[in-house]
């Protein structure tokens, strides 16, 4: 099976042009009219009317950004995640999940993460956000470990979110070395990575994985990735083999982009007796040296306004402030770090 450029983009293309009729012709008019050049270089903020309607954008306490690794790409400390306790993820919840997305753009959101793996998670963002597409960071993930079933997995993508490109695409919850092996194979999912990046359609690449950090580091020491997505949150240092010193010094010496996922453990980290809310379970996160960002689901509208109002509010916390957030979850470490048994 070969994959030429032309056959690949005219094929996404004529895709693009069908599915986005859903979102109205504007839309079309702005992805066929977009350059490589101009889909490669980072905007700062939303258009003009967007951000006239964003106090959370215009006004004097914006979220703080960082530089996500040698991406180059400056994003606020805070993603919407798509997957988990979500309408994003959940099926007959689109007026909700749409909803909720457009919520998160009016608060300053700018960077989407998602999956071919998450439901309808996809097609929600793919009729919201469109319109926006230049002023926000894409990313999707494929849990395929070849080139073929890795090049589906990203053509579905694509159409799903309707638009040509994305901004970070990675390969999903890597968890044994013999998925490595697969993925740096002669027909392994890196070559369609290298592919779809030579074509235009992807700009950085990643790797994520929340069951054995060591396979982490071997894949950000195998291949140059842009990034990584990692549980990091107040349970990690409890763990036999923690994320935290097992992948951050190593990111950080290749400057890798990191993202933090699994910051509440699914909201178990805020169970009687063990932290207080989000300020501290996401204050621990953002204040580990190599961390430059956190995505975090939201349950509702309520929940996400929260989570970016703690997201604006962070200050770096001192060692002091991070032992007690690390002694209130010592009893607790098992239960917030469950998902380690996932592959």
């Amino acid at each position: 099976m070969t994959c030429p450029k032309k056959t690949r983009r005219t094929f996404l293309a004529t895709s693009l042009t069908s599915a986005i009729g859903i979102v109205g012709c504007s839309v079309v008019q702005h992805q066929q009219t977009s350059s490589i050049n101009e889909k490669k270089s980072d905007t700062a903020a939303f258009s003009a009317d967007a951000a006239s309607a964003n106090p959370w954008v215009t006004g004097s306490n914006p979220m703080p950004q960082r530089q996500l690794g040698r991406t180059g790409t400056q994003l606020p400390v805070l993603g919407l995640g798509g997957a988990g306790r979500t309408p994003l993820s959940r099926s007959n919840q689109e007026q909700a999940a749409l909803e909720q997305i457009q919520r998160a753009l009016e608060l300053g959101i700018r960077y989407f993460d998602t999956a071919a793996s998450y439901g309808p998670s996809e097609s929600y963002l793919g009729k919201a956000l469109p319109p926006y597409r230049a002023e926000i960071f894409l990313a999707s993930k494929t849990a395929m470990r070849d080139r073929d079933g890795a090049w589906r997995e990203l053509e579905r993508s694509l159409q799903r979110l309707n638009t040509d490109y994305l901004d970070l695409w990675q390969f999903h919850h890597v968890s044994f070395a013999s998925e490595l092996e697969l993925l740096f194979g002669a027909q392994g999912a890196v070559k369609a990575l290298e592919e779809a990046k030579e074509q235009g359609l992807v700009r950085f690449s990643g790797i994520t994985g929340h069951h054995e950090p060591e396979i982490i580091a071997a894949g950000l020491q195998r291949y140059p990735f842009d990034h990584t997505l990692i549980p990091v949150n107040a349970a990690d240092r409890y763990h036999p083999r923690p994320f935290i010193p097992g992948v951050l010094p190593l990111a950080q010496a290749q400057n890798v982009g990191v993202t933090a996922m699994k910051v509440p453990a699914y909201g178990r980290l805020f169970k009687p007796g063990v932290l207080d809310g989000m300020h501290q379970a996401l204050g621990y996160t953002l204040s580990q040296a190599g961390v430059h960002c956190a995505v975090i689901a939201a349950e509702s509208i309520a929940q996400l306004e929260e989570n970016v109002r703690v997201a604006t509010e962070f200050q770096p916390l001192d060692a002091i402030a991070l032992a007690e957030i690390e002694q209130r979850t010592a009893a607790a470490w098992q239960d917030n770090t469950f998902f380690r048994a996932w592959t």
